[in-house]
């Protein structure tokens, strides 16, 4: 436990901490609210109190010595995370805000249609969406529940399964009466294949895998078009430019409405899947368990339907 010989007055740092940014006590005061007497009191203060002089009187203003730099630099970061902090605690206090990260496909194909759902259930939660079009940062500042695909293994964090992956080839009805049927894999190599960039699929299933969990070599006969995000990847299979690989959950309602042609037959599944992710401190806020459990409930009444 700090006692007063451990730490001075907060006020005492505001002080420092506002003559070192300016490297003027003039400066300080008048941003302060107070007279340059007085910010000099201060300072010469938290100089006793520290037993080391933290500015240099120069011509015309102050300079601050070594250890007043190393004083300021620790003085900003602490003050930069208590404003963050009581920013937090006030917001949640007036209006509860959910900051939820997830890849721009899941947000476009399953989050977005959802949603207006979660927002009528619960009206008074400030929902924020951030999303990327390929991996997403699950350490990035103020996300609170993040959709990740994934094997689910993330230290530190709790990962909640949603989707499990499923994958099948897709293509639009236009290319399956120009190229198919496609009794077999080889039939399927014949056509032009879409897919996902390799910096991109790390983790995702791709062309290769899908052959070799066939035991089929994989060996397309055609040039292979290739996409750095899977938006634009199923864009282009609707249009009929080739087959692609779709994921369940992803591409279920261009199928039911006719856009996409699902070939099962070469279906393939993984460990890997969507997953629900927050920190292990989140685990007991309620507008974050609250957020995950209609995520996984969403996911239930999908299955069952």
């Amino acid at each position: 436990m700090l006692s007063e010989n451990d730490m001075p007055p907060l006020q005492m740092l505001a002080v420092f901490e506002s003559s070192g940014r300016h490297l003027s006590f003039t400066a300080a005061a008048r941003e302060l609210g107070t007279t340059q007497p007085a910010v000099s009191q201060q300072v010469k203060a938290l100089e006793e109190f520290l037993q080391t002089p933290l500015f240099r009187r120069v011509y015309r203003g102050v300079e601050l010595t070594d250890e007043g730099h190393i004083l300021l630099k620790t003085t900003q970061s602490s003050f930069t995370e208590i404003r963050k902090v009581i920013s937090y605690l006030r917001k949640k206090r007036t209006s509860p805000r959910l900051n939820v990260a997830t890849d721009f496909a899941f947000a476009a194909y399953w989050l977005m249609p959802r949603l207006p759902e979660f927002r009528r259930l619960h009206p008074q939660i400030e929902l924020r969406l951030h999303t990327a079009h390929n991996s997403v940062d699950i350490v990035m500042q103020d996300i609170d529940v993040a959709i990740l695909f994934s094997d689910g293994v993330h230290k530190g964090f709790v990962a909640n399964p949603l989707i499990s992956e499923r994958v099948f080839p897709i293509c639009s009805p236009r290319l399956l009466e120009e190229y198919g049927p496609f009794d077999s894999l080889e039939d399927l190599s014949r056509a032009p294949l879409l897919k996902l960039h390799s910096d991109v699929d790390e983790k995702w299933m791709n062309w290769e895998r899908l052959f070799e969990k066939h035991q089929t070599l994989w060996s397309p006969s055609q040039s292979v078009m290739e996409f750095d995000n899977y938006t634009l990847l199923v864009q282009a299979a609707i249009a009929g430019q080739g087959v692609a690989l779709g994921w369940r959950s992803l591409v279920d309602d261009m199928i039911e409405q006719n856009m996409l042609v699902p070939l099962m037959d070469f279906s393939v599944s993984s460990t890997n899947g969507y997953f629900a992710v927050h920190s292990q401190s989140m685990a007991e806020d309620e507008v974050v368990q609250t957020f995950t459990n209609w995520l996984l409930s969403q996911e239930g009444s999908d299955s069952a339907s």
